[in-house]
């Protein structure tokens, strides 16, 4: 209005000061039941316990390189609306058509959106890796789940029936059942290895970023700790068989079953670190991440 003073910095502020709260509480209303329902999977699905550590590595990330973002030109843009628009159908489709992953990923993909809204392409580029972590924390489909731990079961109890009789202990194997002469052994969905994989897997992310600067050998890193994980577990089953054969079948399936999956989770990261050793004798090519 005419003659009415004018505060155009206060009013900046204050929009600046209640846009963040005011986005925050609308997808704390969406993604409440969503991301709680996140966190006890987290708490109650062993294979998916890491997830706890992504968000704060996510945050640690954000912190670490707070000056960059910071001095990051913003050119907000409105192709952000579209993609803020496919976060939120990716969550209708998850939410009504009860599928945890459509609507977790919906978070990651609104979350860009907001980016781009608010900063822009560049600020996005920068936070690129940010996004693709927050990825690690969402547990994969049932689906996947089950044709990735299927393969890993019978992997595991080929390559432990092929070990055990190297130290004198005759096999019979049926799919992911070891007979032994002094019972059978089941390598069940538990035992297949998926959940050490996963966990090592997200491990060698944080390994490689705070302990290598290039892109490329990150990548070896993390796709290392595939066979990593893999033979790891079939070591663990073959303890598991020697101590059937040679010692107690009860106290192999009790406490050492359980004691040993954290041992050669330990030996899996040895083995993670040896890799990343022998890599460091060769000159680094390609260009810092």
């Amino acid at each position: 209005m005419p003659g009415t003073p004018q505060n155009p910095g206060l009013f900046q502020n204050a929009r600046f000061s209640w846009a963040p709260v005011l986005i925050g509480a609308l997808m704390a209303a969406c993604y409440y039941r969503v991301l709680a329902k996140l966190v006890t999977d987290w708490w109650q699905i062993p294979d998916f316990s890491h997830g706890f550590l992504v968000p704060i590595f996510a945050a640690y990330l954000v912190w670490e390189n707070r000056q960059t973002l910071l001095n990051t030109r913003l050119a907000p843009t409105w192709s952000g609306i579209a993609v803020v628009a496919l976060g939120l159908v990716v969550l209708l489709l998850g939410v009504f058509g009860a599928e945890l992953f459509l609507s977790r990923v919906s978070l990651v993909i609104l979350l860009a959106g907001l980016t781009l809204c608010f900063g822009g392409w560049e600020l996005l580029k920068e936070l690129r890796f940010v996004l693709l972590v927050l990825l690690l924390a969402i547990p994969i489909p049932a689906i996947i789940f089950n044709e990735i731990t299927i393969p890993l079961q019978i992997w595991a109890s080929k390559m432990a029936s092929a070990l055990l009789p190297l130290f004198g202990v005759p096999v019979l194997r049926e799919g992911n059942v070891i007979e032994l002469p002094a019972m059978k052994l089941e390598v069940a969905e538990a035992c297949s290895g998926i959940r050490s994989l996963m966990s090592l897997f997200t491990l060698s992310i944080f390994y490689g970023y705070f302990l290598e600067k290039r892109f490329f050998r990150r990548a070896v890193l993390a796709l290392a700790s595939i066979p990593i994980a893999i033979a790891a577990n079939a070591v663990r089953i073959l303890g598991t068989g020697l101590c059937v054969q040679y010692w107690d079948p009860e106290k192999a399936m009790g406490f050492f079953h359980e004691f040993s999956g954290w041992v050669m989770f330990l030996v899996s990261l040895g083995c993670l670190f040896m890799v990343h050793r022998i890599m460091c004798l060769f000159p680094a090519k390609g260009r810092a991440a």
